[in-house]
Order: C-alpha cells, then sequence, then structure tokens
C-alpha cells in the first residue's frame, strides 16, 4: 500500500492551502531568488529536473504552473524552447511580478492561475512543467489530473518538489510547514489520472551527497506521458477547498493563519542546506585525509 493510504494529506500543516501560501509568498517573494534558490533549487538541480521532461523542440507548447518568480521557466527557455510558447502561472501576484521584471522572460506569457482549475483546453499543450507548487495544493490528486487533461496526447507532464523526511525531527517541521509527498504518491497521483511511463529522477544540492533523509524541498521530478486525448482517468467532484474570509474565526482557520509558526518549519528547512553544506565542508576534507593516510600505510 502506498504512502498515499497511510498519511493523510488534509491534515492541518500551516502554510499549505492558497490562503495562507499566498500570504507566506506576498513576504518571502522580496527575498525568494535570494535566499530559496541557492540551497534548494539550483540552475544544476533544475537542468536534470527538467531533463525527463525532454524539452527538445523550440516549438513545444509548455505550460510552467505554479512557476513563480520564473526560476524554473528560465531553464525551460534555457533547455531551447521559444519564450513565445511558454506560459508561466502562478496565484501569487506578488512572485510573478518578479518574473516579469526579468529580462530572461520577455516573450513569456505571465498569468495568474490556479493548479487544480486551469484556463487552457483540453489536450492544448506539448508540455506541462510545474516546480515547487504541489506542496501547496489543497489536492494534489486533483492538480495532476488537471495536467493530464491539458497536455496532448503523447505529451509529458513534470512535476517537481518535495520529498517527505524520515528523520524524525525533520519529518515533524516538514508537516508543520507544508506537504512533502512520498515517492510513491507521486507515483500513485500519476497513474490514477491515466499517465504512463511514469518514472522518478531523484535531484539534490550536490553537497548533500545523496542524503535524503531530511527530505528535500526540491527533491524529485516525476514523469508521465499521456497515452490518448480526453480526460483523466479519474473523475473528480467539485474542489472541497474551503476559502478563509474574515469573518471565519473557527480555531482551526486562526491556527492555519498562524503564519508564523507555520514560518518556523520553513526556517527549519532554510537551515538544513546550510547544515549540509558545512558538514561537507567540515567531513569530507577529514575523509579525504585519513583516505590518502590508509593508502600510505597499506
Amino acid at each position: 500500500m502506498s504512502g498515499a493510504a497511510s498519511r493523510p494529506l488534509g491534515k492541518l500543516r500551516l502554510i499549505q492551502h492558497k490562503a495562507e501560501a499566498f500570504w507566506f509568498y506576498r513576504y518571502l517573494s522580496i527575498v525568494y531568488d535570494k535566499i530559496v534558490n541557492p540551497g534548494h533549487w539550483t540552475e544544476d538541480m533544475r537542468e536534470d529536473a527538467l531533463k525527463p521532461a525532454q524539452l527538445t523542440s523550440p516549438d513545444l507548447d509548455v505550460v510552467d504552473v505554479g512557476g513563480g518568480t520564473g526560476f524554473c521557466t528560465l531553464g525551460i527557455v534555457k533547455a531551447g524552447v521559444r519564450p513565445e510558447k511558454i506560459v508561466l502561472m502562478d496565484q501569487s501576484p506578488h512572485q510573478l511580478e518578479k518574473a516579469r521584471a526579468k529580462k530572461g522572460l520577455e516573450g513569456v506569457t505571465i498569468m495568474e492561475g490556479d493548479a487544480e482549475d486551469l484556463p487552457f483546453e483540453t489536450d492544448s499543450k506539448d508540455r506541462y512543467v510545474s516546480a515547487g507548487s504541489i506542496e501547496y495544493w489543497p489536492d494534489p490528486q486533483r492538480g495532476i489530473c488537471e495536467a493530464y487533461r491539458v497536455v496532448k496526447p503523447g505529451g509529458i507532464a513534470c512535476c517537481i518538489g518535495p520529498v517527505h523526511p524520515t528523520f524524525p525531527l525533520s519529518r515533524i517541521f516538514a508537516d508543520l510547514w507544508m506537504l512533502f509527498p512520498t515517492e510513491e504518491e507521486y507515483i500513485e497521483w500519476f497513474t490514477k489520472a491515466g499517465f504512463e511511463d511514469v518514472k522518478i529522477t531523484r535531484i539534490g544540492p550536490w553537497w548533500y551527497h545523496g542524503v535524503r533523509r531530511h527530505g528535500l524541498i526540491m527533491g524529485c521530478s516525476v514523469t508521465g506521458r499521456k497515452p490518448e486525448a480526453g480526460l483523466p482517468k479519474l473523475q473528480l467532484g467539485p474542489k472541497e477547498e474551503k476559502q478563509a474570509t474574515k469573518k471565519d474565526s473557527s480555531a482551526l482557520n486562526i491556527l492555519r493563519k498562524c503564519l508564523i509558526l507555520g514560518t518556523l518549519g520553513g526556517f527549519y528547512y532554510f537551515l538544513v542546506p546550510v547544515y549540509m553544506f558545512l558538514k561537507h565542508l567540515l567531513i569530507s576534507p577529514i575523509a579525504l585525509f585519513w583516505k590518502d593516510a590508509h593508502k600510505k600505510l597499506m
């Protein structure tokens, strides 16, 4: 049985759903490119993550869902897709403001939109890409079904996102903050939607040396191919997410709006790559020294 069945996806996470994410990025957008990408989403990781999407033609119609400040979109442009063929979509106007200011994205269509209700026709896109967005979707399965719907037959959807930690303390902070799916959950969501050739490519900062027990904010690239035209195999009912209002004063919604507590989880994950980098600087030379010393003694 996959992790999707054993771990409740609807459990309380302080900065997961749309209202919380909107206000979280209202402020994080100011420094996002300077403090998030260097530790969690480097250019090398971006290239590794986009490679399975097979961005092999300049004329591919590509949508980047939850594209934020456009870091991933820049990678799509770098891969050779013409900017005029790319749509960057996000729910945060503050993130999109940063994207519009980037010269490398000139010609890209930049728009607000909902990942679970895409404003595109069925079978209209050659490629669907979403990086660092699924962790904020109230219903990930719905978002993946939307990816299936808009992709053309033979087209590829690529979802890049977090992986759930196994280290107990990291798991606590991850679940406090936002959704960290397991690899099994990704595969299940893609398969249920109807995708074939579903594959996972693991990614991570080079200085982690493959360590994944803390989880990774950008930990894997999941791809699937749409086998035939039409709607996804899994038909879902109407969206159930409740939009928070000023009049809603229930204890649950007050807690979910507590961005300070939720940000603690995010701050922990800001420190994890710093810890891993310092560990690399300290331990790698020592390990190399002992390896050389061992060789000399042999």
